[in-house]
């Protein structure tokens, strides 16, 4: 099976997810981080009522148009306990920020505008029809849509929908995505390593990556290279009714790659297993019934990348969001010198800085801060340190001519993933 490319492999990871995961109706507070699973209106006006945008005096503003104006205080009011009755000629209502506009008033005058002697106010400023008060439904009316299904609700859609009057949001449920890491050479990190041992590092760092995307991560451990030990986990991520099956390494054809053998048994229908980026090239795709399959690299930043590439985006789909397909790079300027890149994809790991870029590169009215990209010199997959001292990776094109420094260039930033 010859290389795809990297859209050409999205495509295909997303065109096997026939539709959304379920829904469940979830407290307000329990909402954070969970996706919308329908469109949410207001249902009230906000504010419900004119109300007053500072602490002062709720008068007629006629009554204040020849200033100094002495007037009658004939009451309060306060932020829920409105006052009950009619503001007449040459009266006014003390009134606190947030209190309802009482009957007859259509200004507010600020307090220190004023000056109360007993029941009297004598109001120094003219007042001005309307002014510091808040209209009824100035923020949003009864109906209006403000919430759309697919969105990742975070605590100023909370706030909003609070406000809109629900206590309660139709979100989609978590979908469940099994990792599971195969290789006699893998053990979990903190047990005890042999002398030709290391730790599964990806393991953990997928996990998190899976639930950080808003999905339940079910660890499903190591997987020894026998058929027997793969068959095992494989019938766990059934039983636990995975919707995608995530796993880490083994997924190319040598001796001790098993891992398509296995799921094949399983009756596996293989999309693809090699995809023209660097790092990953060994990336499997395929469907079991039902659940989706992910085959990512062995090699830790390997699976990484193609985390971000084709798991996230998979999460995302089945969680109902429009925009998972989407361009997740943004402009960059490039920190170094670098040679014609060859035939795949490359994601270099780098380090961001700010810089003040000219008209030319930011192709704005204005010079603007652009992030400036600085690769690593060294960019071997296995390399969790410098994994570690970056903060995205720069996208070179397949066949991308040679660049200098100082050229533009596309980036993902590792912070929305990891």
């Amino acid at each position: 099976m010859s290389l795809i490319s990297v859209e050409d492999a999205l495509s295909r990871v997303l065109a096997n997810v026939d539709k959304p995961v379920g829904t469940e109706r979830i407290p307000l507070a329990a909402c954070a981080g969970r996706t919308l699973a329908e469109d949410v209106g207001a249902l009230r006006d906000q504010p419900p009522f004119p109300a007053s945008a500072m602490d002062g005096y709720a008068v007629r503003s006629a009554d204040c148009s020849d200033i100094p104006a002495s007037l009658r205080i004939i009451g309060e009011s306060a932020a829920g306990n409105r006052f009950v009755g009619t503001v007449g000629a040459m009266e006014a209502v003390r009134i606190f920020t947030g209190a309802p506009v009482p009957e007859g008033a259509d200004a507010v005058v600020l307090q220190e505008d004023t000056e109360r002697s007993g029941d009297r106010v004598m109001v120094k400023e003219a007042a001005r029809p309307n002014r510091h008060i808040r209209a009824a439904g100035l923020d949003f009316l009864s109906g209006d849509v403000l919430l759309q299904g697919g969105l990742r609700l975070d605590s100023r859609h909370i706030a909003l929908a609070a406000a809109m009057g629900h206590g309660a949001l139709s979100v989609h449920r978590k979908p469940r995505v099994a990792v599971l890491a195969t290789g006699d050479e893998l053990v979990r990190a903190g047990e005890p390593i042999g002398p030709d041992q290391i730790t599964a590092s990806s393991l953990p760092a997928t996990i998190l990556m899976v639930e950080k995307a808003g999905a339940e991560a079910i660890d499903l451990g190591i997987a020894r290279d026998t058929l027997e030990s793969l068959d095992e986990r494989i019938q766990a991520a059934k039983h636990a009714q995975a919707d995608i099956l995530v796993t880490l390494g083994g997924a190319s054809v040598g001796e001790h790659d098993l891992v398509q053998k296995a799921l094949s048994h399983h009756g596996m229908d293989l999309g693809f297993w090699r995809v023209a980026l660097r790092p990953g090239k060994p990336l499997m795709h395929g469907r079991l019934g039902s659940t989706l399959l992910l085959g990512l690299p062995g090699n830790p930043v390997s699976s990484l990348v193609c985390a971000v590439l084709f798991l996230i985006p998979a999460i995302r789909a089945l969680l109902g969001d429009q925009r998972a397909a989407e361009d997740p790079t943004e402009d960059a300027i490039l920190g170094a010198d670098l040679p014609a890149n060859r035939e795949r994809q490359d994601y270099m790991r780098a380090a961001l800085t700010l810089q003040d870029v000219p008209l030319s590169l930011a192709h704005a009215a204005e010079r603007v801060m652009l992030p400036v990209a600085m690769p690593h010199l060294l960019q071997d997959s296995s390399m969790l340190s410098i994994l570690e001292r970056s903060d995205a990776l720069l996208v070179r094109p397949p066949h991308a001519p040679a660049a200098a420094a100082g050229e533009p260039c596309r980036i993902i930033r590792l912070e929305r993933f990891c």
